[in-house]
Order: structure tokens, then sequence, then C-alpha cells
């Protein structure tokens, strides 16, 4: 990573024609941008570059950094099967422990693969408790406390998580009333879920209510709202206990009876029976970078924290480490980030911030070549098969804020252009109109759509501009 002189990303020019293209809009709020080339690191022009709004899930990108340099692109994570005393004849003398190491991507598939790696190392039976982990890392019911309880890119976070911390709901018609399934499924698995159970009322609204007690995850659905079909992905605030259910069920299809799942924290010592290691660290990040995962966000983020030696206990707390680390080794002046994935409007962080971070990363570093390739658009938002720029970026998108930033290769000098390579970022926000949001409809609030979809429009026309102007 190369230096940078904060003096040149702070530089301000004028901005004849973006401010046309800003005002036709119509966002309200206040929006700011920056755009520098990426060899020098000389600021183009901006607009606002010391606003901080909420990045939403371009934050997703700093993580990303952070987590590389942390963990390293290579790193795995492991979840283990360990048993806390001997294997006698087929017996554990002792317990059996599924224990999380902070894979975000572990699925029913993945759990039954251990299942089976379990029998074939000869277990039969065990003698003790079943237990789950969660490993170092903490157990936090949810990533945003002001989402409403059923959006499933809102789920617990811990070092054992399973399907995304979701389980899948679906509603079949029968005769006068419906058939209801709650079960962890993937494309070869669906056991059924007890944990979490789904009640239909006799009402229009709200359309889901939720309770948690005792472990026990309770839903209500709207009969107004079924019809005759469907399904989605709720969140789960259990993560561990989902867990070991599932691998409960699993284990069962093997010839192994286990007793309930019971939770517990801190370490945990015995012989480990069975091994299972993620994907590496980058291609983690790559999939959630190109598909905006929560969920992945907040655990890599925690292992980064947790990997440099400090104490985690919530999510704000580490992500307070990261934005310390990135005004440290990054040279960014405030950023504020309360969590990892950028869900939380609270998190405030300025274009010429994120404009420096990218520099320091620069065009040729990891963090650029897993951001996701987008095909370009013209001004008016259609797609532009024919245009000679490229682009690998990160969006953001809340009900009311938007963002954009990352690398815009201008094209070579075969296309028309010189071949430079700019470094931008955008952030707009209509906080005043996001506050006027009531919960229940924080999920589809009116005209929030139309909002971002002028955003979406302003930011290519300004991509398109920046490329002909300086590429």
């Amino acid at each position: 990573m190369r230096p940078l002189a904060r003096a040149r990303v702070l530089a301000v020019t004028g901005v004849p024609g973006a401010q046309e293209t800003i005002a036709k809009a119509r966002l309200g709020g206040k929006m700011g941008y920056v755009v520098a080339d990426a060899a020098t690191g000389q600021v183009l022009e901006s607009h606002n570059p010391l606003l901080a709004r909420p990045p939403a899930s371009v934050a997703k990108a700093l993580t990303a950094q952070y987590a590389l340099d942390a963990l390293g692109p290579t790193h795995r994570f492991v979840t283990r099967l360990v048993a806390t005393g001997p294997l006698v004849s087929g017996r554990i003398e002792g317990d059996l422990v599924l224990v999380g190491g902070g894979d975000p991507l572990l699925d029913t598939t993945a759990l039954a693969e251990m299942a089976a790696r379990l029998k074939a190392a000869g277990v039969r039976e065990v003698a003790g408790r079943f237990v789950v982990s969660s490993g170092p890392l903490p157990q936090i019911a949810r990533i945003d406390a002001d989402q409403p309880d059923h959006l499933g890119y809102n789920p617990a976070v811990s070092g054992l998580n399973l399907n995304l911390n979701r389980v899948h709901f679906e509603w079949k018609r029968a005769g006068a009333g419906w058939n209801v399934t709650m079960d962890a499924r993937t494309a070869k698995y669906r056991p059924e879920v007890a944990l979490a159970r789904m009640q239909i009322v006799d009402r229009r609204s709200p359309v889901y209510t939720f309770s948690a007690s005792g472990g026990q995850e309770n839903w209500t659905v709207a009969k107004a709202a079924l019809g005759k079909g469907g399904s989605r992905w709720l969140p789960v605030r259990h993560p561990a206990l989902y867990a070991g259910e599932v691998f409960q069920t699993l284990a069962r299809a093997q010839g192994l009876v286990l007793p309930a799942a019971v939770a517990i924290s801190g370490t945990v010592r015995g012989a480990v029976l069975v091994r299972r290691e993620s994907a590496p660290l980058r291609l983690i990040l790559e999939k959630m970078l190109l598909h905006s995962v929560n969920l992945t966000a907040e655990v890599t983020g925690l292992s980064a924290t947790i990997a440099r030696g400090r104490r985690v206990r919530d999510l704000s707390g580490s992500a307070a480490e990261m934005s310390d680390w990135l005004r440290r080794e990054m040279g960014l002046r405030k950023p504020r980030l309360v969590d990892h994935s950028g869900l939380s409007d609270r998190s405030r962080l300025a274009p010429s911030d994120m404009v420096a971070a990218l520099l320091r990363t620069g065009p040729d570093s990891t963090l650029a070549s897993i951001l996701k390739p987008m095909k370009m658009r013209d001004s008016d938002g259609n797609l532009a098969p024919d245009s000679p720029y490229g682009l690998r970026a990160k969006t953001g998108t809340l009900n009311f804020v938007s963002g954009l930033a990352g690398f815009l290769d201008t094209g070579g000098a075969g296309s028309g252009g010189s071949g430079r390579t700019l470094v931008f970022a955008m952030f707009s926000a209509d906080m005043a109109r996001r506050r006027l949001i009531r919960r229940a409809d924080r999920e589809r609030p009116p005209g929030a759509r139309g909002w971002n979809r002028r955003a979406h429009r302003m930011q290519w026309a300004l991509l398109n501009r920046w490329a002909e102007i300086y590429g």
C-alpha cells in the first residue's frame, strides 16, 4: 500500500455541469463525491468531499480490506466436532461439541458431510451431552435493532452460523387452511426445524410478529398476506442452537442419536474428531461483495478484530476498532462506523475518506480484484453494452440512502481513452425523510424506491461524465 498525501484527497475543484446532474435527481437531503486519478492520487473533481453520510453497504469494501489485512486472503474458518472424553468401542465417554470457528457460509449440506465423517470416525454413541459453542465470537441477536424483525438480511451473528442464520418458511394452500413448514433447506437437504415455529393469525397487519422465550423462536403471520402459497427466509436469533438442532437431525440419519443441544460459551478442550475448513477468505469476501451479504461482513469484521488481539463484545465495539485502524493505517480522517456491513444508518463516512482508502489499496490490489465488475449504463440508467469503460465497485442502498465507490477504467487508446483509472466515491442521503419512516414500513416505505432509482441514474450520469472528461 502506498502512502497518500491527505491534502490531495481534500482538494476541491469547480464542478460546472455536475451541479445540474445533482439538481435533476431531486433527491433532497445532501450528497457528496470525490473522483481522483488512481495513479497520482490527484483529486480531479469533488462536491461536498467532507460531507459524512451513511455509507450503507459500501462499508463492506472497507471491512473486506480490514479482514484481508488481519487474516490474510488464504485464511480459512474451521468448524470442529470435539469429544471431551475418549472414544471407546464407538462410544464417546464425555460430551460431543460442535464448535463454530466463524465460517459465515456454513450450510446444512456442510453439516451433513460432517455428520457422515463422524460416523466414519467410528462414533456410534455419546455418553454425555451434545453441546454447541460459538467459539471466540460473541453471540449477537441482530445486526441492527432498528430494522423490522422479519428481515432475513438482519439475522443474529455468532461464531456458529448456519444458512446465513435464516430459516425457510413455506406455506401452501390446503383446503380452508395452509400447510406450513419451517426448515433449514439447501439444494440437497430439507430438515425441518422446531426451534422456529409459525402460527397463522386472522388479521391483516402487521404481516409478521416475533417473540422469543427460552431459546424458542415464535412467529405469527397474518392470514390475509398468505394467498395460495409462497415462501421467504426469516432470520434466526439463536444461531448456535439452530445449528445444533439441524446437526442432531442429520446425525440421526447416520444412526447417531443425540440429545437436544446445549449452548455454552468459552474454550472447549478435547479431541478433534472432525475438522471442516471453509473456502479461503478471498473467495468468501468476493461472494460477500458480489451479493452484499451482511452476515459475512459482520463475522469477518469481528474475526479481524479478534485476530488483532482486541476483546469483542458487540458489533459497535468491533466497528470502532475498525474505524481506529482506518484512521491509523489507511490515513482516513473521520470514519465513524457502528457495524461492519453498513446496515445501520448511524454509520458515517465522507467520500474523501472512502477515496483515500481506495487510493491506499490501489487498483491492482486484492480488494480491487474482488470488487464486483459492473456493466456500464448510460446517463438514463440503461445498459450500455458498447461502452468502452470498465467498472469495479461496491454499491450501498438503504431507504433514502445511496452510495457507490470503486474504480472506473476509462479504456485504452484504441477506444479513444487514455487508459486512466479513476477512483471515486459518492454518497447521497435524505435523512429527514428516512427518520419519518415507521418501523413497520421500513422494508418498503412509500417513495423510497423512486428516490433510490433517481439516485442511481444520477450516479451513472456522473460516472459517464467523469470518464468522458478525465479519461
